[in-house]
């Protein structure tokens, strides 16, 4: 199984461009915290730009939020990626003769959608301030 990082790269920007927001904020020094490539940095701050997240100027590298980080819930930075189906993924190929082939696929539809629907409750109520404070508290304990 293949997982997608993206939510949580996403994420890391935006964590990484409020905390460091008077350092260099260019996609190299993004990238080498994410460790990552600075323009898969690009790709995913464009995202987080089209959806009104983060601000970006021409020419300057000078990348800010949008809008106070408490206003940010991490279902927004869900939505703003290009992937954002839903978190559980049904197999489409069972055999439709079988009692459990032929009924597996809109029972667990069903209950799959009770999960995105919750889950998506949870991650509007995670703001981006409560992610950066735990960064914070978690960096200050790691420097005792």
């Amino acid at each position: 199984m293949k997982y997608s990082h993206k939510l949580s790269d996403a994420v890391h920007v935006l964590a990484y461009v409020d905390i460091y927001a008077d350092s260099d904020l260019s996609s190299a020094a993004i990238a080498a915290s994410v460790e990552s490539n600075p323009s898969l940095i690009r790709r995913l701050m464009s995202m987080l730009v089209q959806a009104g997240l983060l601000e970006t100027q021409p020419g300057k590298v000078a990348p800010k939020l949008a809008k106070p980080a408490a206003d940010i819930s991490l279902l927004d930075v869900y939505r703003a990626l290009d992937e954002q189906g839903p978190l559980l993924h049904v197999d489409e190929k069972t055999n439709p003769a079988c009692i459990v082939g032929g009924n597996i696929q809109e029972t667990l539809n069903a209950a799959y959608q009770q999960v995105q629907n919750a889950a998506e409750v949870q991650m509007q109520a995670i703001s981006l301030q409560s992610i950066i404070d735990d960064i914070l508290v978690r960096e200050a304990g790691r420097k005792r």
